[in-house]
């Protein structure tokens, strides 16, 4: 059985922390990410907004660290809950200007 977590999010850089490094020293950094479009639900337009706390790793995480807050990114990755936590975190494993 093959089961997917897969997120593709078209959202702004709304706030990025300072990059950190985990303890066996890979670079990481935390952000929250604020999406806003119309989406069709139940045959009516809605307008949709969501914020999204996020987290990148690596080469990833390094790029995402130098972005302007408000600039506006393609961001693909997964969603989990982190072992202390209620809320979902969206782990960006690639993101590319819309």
């Amino acid at each position: 059985m093959s089961l997917e977590n897969q997120l593709s999010l078209t959202a702004s850089v709304l706030e990025i922390e300072v990059l950190r490094y985990t303890p066996s020293g890979v670079p990481a950094v935390n952000c929250r990410l604020e999406h806003q479009s119309e989406m069709t639900e139940a045959g009516q337009i809605r307008q949709v907004k969501a914020i999204m706390k996020s987290v990148a790793f690596g080469a990833v995480a390094e790029q995402l660290a130098r972005q302007t807050i408000g600039s506006s990114w393609n961001f693909k990755g997964f969603v989990a809950t982190p072992r202390s936590a209620k809320h979902v975190v969206f782990h960006i494993q690639e993101f590319a200007q819309q």
